[in-house]
């Protein structure tokens, strides 16, 4: 389901496209989430067990960077979540370049939201976009990657928000399940924002084409 004007563009158009992404599809989004979660709470744990939380935490970012881009990947070319792409990006020249930019978009968010709660909101929507921006611009890194995100998400912050807003009652779903409806909502969730990001792609390049 692509974006058009005969479409009214908000929350549920995206929602719903992720939903017909992922129809037929939810055993293997479930089991690839599932693998992903019980991954991130192993080695969290053993981080925890070691005193090296945090460099533990910094090892799985391109985990999850692959994580999100595989739904990506799959709206694009129908691929298949295979449990082995979670580790692709430790094999690849990205590694370095995907943990060095999502620690400056942390960093960056932080001391915003130090100023107050809704600077860091309104720049973690504007940083949203920057795993996408990674994947689809090889050529960009750091500062760059997040630059290219913040100029997409002009006038579409609120967008963003509203969207991720959408989600609250899945989320507290998710809560009265303890925690097991979660893998049916992150793979959904991740889905949603993999069309959402192809929607501001298209945008951002319509408006610099004119």
């Amino acid at each position: 389901m692509e974006p058009n004007s005969e479409k009214k563009i908000n929350s549920k158009f995206f929602r719903d496209a992720a939903w017909q992404q992922l129809s037929g599809n939810w055993s293997s989004a479930v089991i690839f989430t599932l693998v992903y979660f019980i991954i991130v709470v192993a080695a969290s744990s053993i981080g925890e067990c070691l005193g090296i939380s945090s460099l533990i935490m910094i090892v799985i970012y391109p985990m999850a960077y692959s994580y999100s881009i595989s739904f990506l990947e799959n709206k694009r070319s129908g691929s298949n979540l295979k449990i082995e792409n979670l580790f692709s990006e430790y094999k690849s020249k990205n590694f370095v370049r995907i943990i060095l930019t999502v620690l400056l978009v942390i960093i960056y968010t932080l001391l915003w939201t130090l100023l107050f709660i809704i600077p860091g909101i309104i720049k973690s929507c504007a940083y949203s976009q920057t795993y996408y921006v990674l994947r689809d611009n090889p050529e960009l890194q750091y500062n760059a990657a997040i630059e290219r995100s913040m100029a997409m998400m002009e006038g579409h912050k609120m967008q963003y928000f509203l969207l991720q807003l959408s989600f609250i009652g899945w989320c507290l779903l998710t809560i009265l399940t303890f925690g097991v409806l979660s893998f049916w909502v992150v793979p959904y969730m991740s889905c949603t924002m993999a069309h959402y990001y192809e929607y501001v792609k298209e945008e951002y390049e319509k408006k610099n084409a004119q």
